[in-house]
């Protein structure tokens, strides 16, 4: 195993710390593991919160900021934060409008979000709405979840949320986003290379030079089937396939095209990651779908792990204009 770390132990915490100090405009709680935005929760704006497992980034601290969340939560690499860190967060950016969880449909996840949101509402009265992405076609259960993964569309729900939050939606037209997100998105990812977690030192799985997989996850999870190794645009329709053929992205009463985002898992460069952009597009056109926004690079990662997944999500007139509103935090950024 060769990483740029000093005990794995301690590579969670130390990350934080070299992002604190490449970023002030953030402030981060290194006891709790929490990224917030300096200078406080904003008065009269629904806080909101998202967080998993280190290993992923930019998910979730990255993406703190304007435009997105207040604060973002680390557990240990590929493993939910506890419900004390989460309720120290909620707690951290209630503005008195109440906070939106933005979880990923992981076991872990889910149980500790669900039991903070129940102790800020016990104890301190803070409305909390908890909403749970699970988009991925590739499986309905796996080592980590009971359903869908929550994967890729959880970037798109935390921008668009964010926008709305920023321009002062009450807390369940904030929620209401997110939901909207989540039940148009879908996505499919695949794999080159396993990933190795650093407190293993070795490989997640084992995966030969001439195979790829299928449907994997953001966690190291082998996928719903390996296959020999291909090229882009044959990957391309694997990815795509299984999405269009879960959900009607041509059109139906509100939807305007969809936001193609294609992501990076960690070891892919850019190169290659637009090289598939484009097959992706190309099948897209070909399947009568629209596109009128598009996102490519490693936006929620597996550490080290090559490959990439596609995300697909349909838009209407009001979460294009989320879209396009200005965004600054340290993983996305525009119009500022």
């Amino acid at each position: 195993m060769k990483k740029l770390m000093n005990a794995p132990a301690d590579i969670v915490v130390e990350s934080l710390r070299g992002m604190a100090a490449a970023h002030p405009e953030l402030r981060v709680d290194l006891a709790h593991r929490i990224v917030y935005r300096a200078g406080g929760p904003v008065p009269g704006k629904v806080g909101l919160i998202s967080g998993g497992g280190a290993g992923h980034e930019p998910l979730h601290g990255g993406f703190v900021g304007p435009g997105m969340l207040d604060a973002a939560i680390a557990g240990e690499v590929f493993t939910s934060p506890v419900p004390d860190q989460i309720l120290e967060a909620t707690k951290n950016v209630d503005a008195g409008a109440g906070v939106v969880h933005i979880v990923k449909n992981y076991t872990g996840d889910v149980m500790n979000f669900e039991m903070a949101a129940e102790i800020a509402a016990a104890e301190t009265g803070v409305e909390v709405v908890s909403v749970i992405t699970d988009d991925d076609v590739a499986v309905q259960d796996s080592l980590y979840t009971a359903g869908r993964r929550g994967v890729g569309v959880t970037v798109l729900a935390e921008k668009l949320a964010g926008a709305a939050a920023e321009t002062g939606r009450p807390l369940a037209e904030v929620a209401e986003v997110v939901r909207k997100v989540n039940a148009g998105g879908r996505s499919m990812g695949m794999a080159l290379t396993s990933c190795t977690v650093p407190a293993a030192g070795k490989p997640t799985f084992d995966l030969p030079d001439t195979e790829m997989e299928i449907g994997i996850g953001i966690h190291g999870e082998p996928g719903r089937r390996r296959v020999p190794l291909a090229p882009a645009r044959e990957i391309a329709e694997m990815l795509v396939e299984p999405i269009l053929s879960d959900l009607d992205f041509t059109g139906g009463s509100g939807n305007d095209g969809v936001i193609a985002f294609v992501n990076g898992m960690g070891a892919t460069p850019l190169l290659e990651l637009y090289l598939m952009y484009g097959e992706v597009a190309a099948l897209l056109e070909k399947a009568g779908v629209r596109v009128v926004r598009s996102l490519v690079g490693p936006y929620i990662t597996s550490l080290d792990m090559a490959g990439c997944s596609v995300t697909l999500l349909k838009v209407d007139d009001d979460l294009v204009r989320l879209w396009d509103a200005p965004v600054q935090t340290p993983g996305l950024r525009w119009g500022v």
